[in-house]
């Protein structure tokens, strides 16, 4: 068990450990009835997103969902209300059986987090903000980029201009700052800046929750960011060469810096496992929605394993 990490999750009073859980097909099961119960026709199939054993709750009708209001604390951050209609909110219009499923696996979880925070770990351009809205929306977390506060916080409009008055240092400095009052906060989804992951004494306080590493291949990373410019990126914008080639000369370094880093986090989410298990030749085909299913259900594997494996039902 990892430093920092709660040893159960208590639920009515008691504590309910992860042995309770056995390897089965029971979480396909479950994804699979959810989507039939409001699909009667059978038109949705849950087996085309892969869906694999993931892992299944010790006597779900014992178990009652605890519901607390926040209140608010020192921290104040710029998402903390996700409407309802986020998932079509910002552009995307999401497939029933993706929204089915990704209730499903919320529900799954949810009892077992016991209300700690995920953190979002990645590089740059990995989709943490969009992955992270999505997943604190279906857990009825709140959201908060890590970034976004530090913004505030030295009253700058972005990371950008702090890195060009005060320097990476400052903003390093700024960005340990949050997230020590992030890590005494409860049901919060965080977004991490990309080299967040570099002070030892951040996963510190990281590992107070649960930790989700976005891993995305360079070359897609390169070509998202390529697309969009590089003027929000300050440890970009000085390559020289085409918007795609300094790019990826750039973040390929940077990941040789910090690979070793992100892969302290609690779960990991591999866009070409993803691609891979679904039959898609490019992770840029893949959605938001699908991404954060997949998150869900490797921050579940996390849980499961955290308190030792299986027991009885």
């Amino acid at each position: 068990m990892r430093i920092g990490m709660l040893d159960g999750s208590i639920v009515q009073g008691r504590k309910t450990p992860f042995s309770s859980f056995r390897e089965t097909s029971a979480a396909a099961a479950m994804d699979a009835k959810a989507v039939q119960t409001l699909n009667p026709s059978g038109s949705i199939r849950p087996e085309k997103f892969g869906i694999r054993p993931a892992f299944s709750l010790s006597r779900p009708g014992n178990i009652r969902f605890i519901r607390r209001r926040i209140a608010p604390m020192e921290v104040s951050c710029s998402y903390n209300n996700i409407p309802a209609s986020i998932l079509k909110s910002e552009g995307r219009n999401v497939p029933l059986e993706e929204e089915l499923i990704l209730k499903n696996r919320s529900q799954q979880i949810q009892p077992y987090l016991n209300g700690r925070c995920i953190y979002v770990v990645g590089m740059m351009g990995s989709g943490k903000t969009t992955v992270g809205k999505i997943i604190s929306q279906v857990l009825s977390y709140s959201f908060c980029d890590c970034d976004t506060l530090v913004e505030e916080e030295v009253g700058a409009n972005s990371v950008a201009d702090i890195f060009k008055l005060y320097g990476e240092s400052f903003f390093r400095d700024k960005e340990t700052e949050a997230l020590h009052k992030l890590s005494v906060m409860h049901k919060f989804v965080i977004s991490t800046g990309g080299g967040a992951v570099m002070r030892p004494i951040n996963w510190k306080y990281m590992h107070k929750g649960v930790s989700i590493w976005l891993d995305v291949p360079v070359e897609a990373l390169a070509k998202r960011i390529a697309a969009v410019g590089t003027n929000s990126r300050p440890l970009l914008h000085c390559e020289a060469g085409d918007a795609y080639t300094a790019a990826l000369t750039r973040l390929s370094a940077l990941f040789e810096e910090r690979g070793e880093a992100y892969a302290n986090a609690n779960a990991r989410v591999s866009l070409e496992n993803i691609a891979t298990k679904l039959g898609r030749r490019d992770v840029s085909d893949l959605s938001p929605t699908v991404i954060a299913i997949e998150a869900l259900e490797q921050i579940g594997n996390f849980l499961k394993a955290e308190d030792g494996g299986y027991a009885r039902y």
